[in-house]
């Protein structure tokens, strides 16, 4: 309802839905698709600073490389279900419903994944950097200690019946 104000005639009854089960089901969808380009630019900055990279240049690499796989499932996602908003006959408002949700949800959120995602991301990460095992404190564990436990007879001493001896 909000997007028929201000534009007026272009957003008409045709090209806006209501909530029904089927834009539903394209709302799952579609946070679906959107969160995991979001996720994948996250995790490929984490991993760039852990070699070494400051956080603007990792996040910035980051989003060079996701760039095309990101564009290309929006595109074909648009694609897709660009055909759902144009149909017409029995059903069609079913159809039309998840392939408006999913046409504009899906360039929408490519739009906030390639700009707000890096943007949240300064704002809100921390540095990562690669840690060795000796600086978490590990190093006082031995090396040579079995830690497997040992079978027992069936029936233990300890009146327990298990089989493992403590």
């Amino acid at each position: 309802m909000f997007l028929k104000m201000p534009f007026g005639n272009f957003f008409t009854n045709g090209w806006t839905t209501s909530l029904n089960i089927y834009s539903q089901v394209g709302l799952v969808t579609l946070v679906g698709l959107v969160s995991r380009n979001g996720i994948l630019i996250v995790q490929f900055a984490n991993e760039m600073q852990r070699k070494g990279m400051d956080k603007l240049s990792a996040v910035a690499q980051a989003a060079r490389i996701r760039l095309r796989p990101i564009m290309m499932t929006s595109a074909a996602t648009v694609a897709g279900h660009f055909p759902l908003t144009l149909v017409t006959g029995a059903g069609a408002a079913a159809r039309n419903s998840i392939g408006l949700v999913l046409v504009g949800g899906m360039t929408i959120g490519t739009i906030f994944t390639l700009f707000i995602v890096p943007s949240l991301y300064m704002l809100l990460a921390r540095e990562h950097h690669e840690k060795s095992l000796m600086d978490v404190g590990w190093d006082d564990t031995p090396e040579d200690v079995d830690l497997t436990p040992e079978m027992a007879p069936a029936l233990a001493p300890d009146g327990n019946g298990n089989g493992w001896k403590k």
